[in-house]
């Protein structure tokens, strides 16, 4: 299976048969969700947290990256997934989260325990390095 990650009618290829397992193995499935702006990119997960489809679900500006549990969890609800893993860029290089990504991050998990899709982690990329919420506790994923 080949997974695609999609961003306004754009396709970026990705490899195939990529399980997430680690907060790595996220960071490198998202490896094309970075850049000069910030960009919110999705991973949608099955079952066996193997990686069904990706999409960059937002774009924003060199400083901000606005996105809604709707855009998140569409294409989740279309792709039947099991879990998500949201993972999004600094182009500041510090991957350090704000105040706005943890409030981002809480209102994702509650929508996904609504709807009944997990929410696993909040990767946070920047200058070749990434910061776990699940990993440093900073959100309640459960």
């Amino acid at each position: 299976m080949r997974v695609i990650i999609r961003e306004a009618g754009v396709d970026y290829r990705i490899a195939s048969d990529i399980k997430v397992s680690t907060p790595e193995d996220a960071a490198l499935a998202a490896k094309e969700c970075n850049g000069d702006t910030e960009v919110f990119c999705v991973l949608y997960l099955d079952s066996k947290n193997g990686l069904r489809s990706a999409e960059i679900v937002s774009s924003g500006v060199v400083d901000a990256s606005l996105v809604h549990p709707r855009e998140v969890f569409r294409t989740a609800i279309k792709r039947m997934a099991s879990s998500v893993v949201l993972v999004h860029n600094h182009p500041s290089g510090d991957p350090s989260p704000s105040a706005e990504d943890l409030r981002i991050t809480k209102q994702l998990v509650e929508a996904g325990k609504i709807i009944g899709i997990k929410v696993l982690d909040h990767i946070i990329l920047g200058n070749g390095r990434h910061f776990s919420m699940r990993e440093e506790g900073v959100v309640v994923f459960t």
